[in-house]
């Protein structure tokens, strides 16, 4: 068999800015691999390589991005037979990885054959809040209450944290733990100095879990926290720039988390994700699969993949309404679920 490629960059806009502790995003950039087998040209399998800048251990640039990408399409036949080759970029990994499980089934969006891809199933999921001002954080969260979520994870670390508290005390003063699973997601914004008191604060609002409260790569600060929260703790950006089987066993032996949290598209696809699955799941370490702001194709991608697990805790998977100019998807959200109609 031999195959071709090529990829090109599209460029989503945000329908209104979304605010992170690094920052308020307006756009989100994406490249698309599409690989074809030259015997058969008319069928093609496309995957998307989806980067979060200052996030994506793969990404400097645009120009760095792209010659590496420009190699794996000059070269695909290579890297198809040592994918392994890219271990290192793990959204260009994902991506090939898509494109090829699309062009094995036909070039039909089909990544996994499940119930989920033929609408016969649907995924539970919390509703993203994004930061920014009170108002507008308080207007989204009664958006997704009135959309049927029962779990809710909310941004925090840009605002003042006293409001942040507030808007967490209004939800639960009108909705009880047993009603709606509040999740808070800190991308890192605490110091280790001041991180246990303000998850004492937090946990007096029921909080099922906070992901990743300080930057990662502070393993003793990490597990130290993790040892002594008052409400369990998600390791995110911690999972990222691990490569082999080790490297993952050792961080998750040294930190001990409660929860994990699985990005493919920066830990190295659905390969990088499924050892991740194997290690928590001997270490009894509970896990969600979340996209890093892909397109519906990705989105997509990342859905069937999860449609393979007997899911118990909702995923982080409700991103696909966020662009304006997003890929056109049969996949819809409904009552706090996402499936394919």
């Amino acid at each position: 068999m031999s195959l071709e490629a090529t990829f090109e960059k599209r460029i989503f806009t945000f329908k209104r800015p979304s605010g992170t502790s690094r920052g308020v995003l307006t756009e989100k950039k994406a490249w698309f691999i599409t690989v074809w087998n030259t015997n058969n040209p008319s069928v093609k399998g496309v995957g998307e390589c989806s980067i979060i800048p200052n996030l994506s251990p793969d990404y400097k640039s645009d120009e760095q991005y792209e010659s590496k990408l420009e190699d794996v399409v000059n070269e695909i036949n290579a890297y198809v037979e040592n994918i392994k080759g890219l271990n290192r970029f793990p959204s260009i990994y994902f991506g090939l990885e898509m494109a090829l499980l699309d062009l094995k089934n036909g070039g039909k969006r089909l990544f996994f054959d499940t119930d989920f891809y033929h609408g016969k199933g649907a995924l539970p999921i919390n509703g993203l809040i994004w930061m920014g001002t009170p108002d507008f954080m308080e207007e989204q969260i009664q958006e997704k209450l009135n959309a049927g979520f029962s779990c809710i994870k909310m941004k925090i670390g840009a605002i003042d944290f006293e409001e942040e508290l507030r808007l967490l005390k209004m939800i639960r003063e009108k909705h009880s733990s047993d009603k709606i699973t509040l999740r808070v997601d800190a991308n890192g914004a605490f110091s280790p100095s001041d991180a246990l008191g303000k998850l004492k604060k937090l946990a007096e609002y029921d909080i099922h879990s906070i992901e990743q409260p300080i930057k990662q790569g502070q393993w003793n600060e990490m597990r130290s926290l993790c040892a002594s929260t008052p409400l369990p703790i998600a390791l995110d950006e911690e999972l990222i720039g691990h490569y082999s089987y080790e490297d993952k066993r050792k961080m998750l032996e040294s930190t001990q988390p409660q929860y994990i949290i699985l990005k493919p598209s920066l830990i190295g696809g659905f390969k990088g994700t499924s050892d991740w699955i194997e290690l928590a799941e001997v270490m009894n370490i509970p896990w969600w699969i979340t996209s890093a702001l892909e397109s519906n194709i990705g989105l997509d991608a990342i859905a069937q993949f999860t449609s393979r697990f007997d899911i118990q805790l909702p995923q982080g998977l409700g991103t696909g309404s966020l662009y304006t100019n997003n890929v056109l998807s049969n996949l819809v959200v409904e009552n706090g679920e996402i499936l394919k109609k």
